[in-house]
């Protein structure tokens, strides 16, 4: 078993949809239209992002996370404005931080450190 998708109910779907593939590298893989909502898939490597149209922006408790290799490229390539928090270095060496993204969905960086 393993996880195909995480999905997002967001009220501009097509500002998420830009968000997604300008700012992390996503690329759209499919659109349906299923019970009235549109829906799109995005695509990074083998993870997947749904987007579905809504009336509502995300609870503000939704969070992703991505590990990366290098935690300050991300910073150079993110918006200052959607900063929310740090970065910071955690205990065990792993260095985060967090943006909002476009529907108010938090996104975490995270860089794993491991011990040699």
């Amino acid at each position: 078993m393993r996880i195909h998708h995480f999905a997002l109910e967001v009220s501009r779907l097509e500002e998420s949809v830009a968000f997604y593939k300008k700012n992390l590298g996503f690329h759209e893989e499919s659109r349906i239209l299923f019970m009235g909502e549109e829906i799109v898939f995005l695509k990074l490597g083998d993870f997947r992002i749904e987007l579905i149209s809504g009336d509502r922006p995300c609870d503000p408790s939704t969070h992703l996370c991505f590990e990366v290799e290098c935690l300050s490229e991300i910073t150079g390539l993110m918006n200052r404005n959607r900063l929310l928090e740090g970065p910071y270095k955690l205990e065990n060496g792993w260095e985060t931080v967090f943006y909002s993204g476009p529907d108010g969905e938090i996104i975490e960086f995270l860089q794993v450190v491991t011990a040699s």
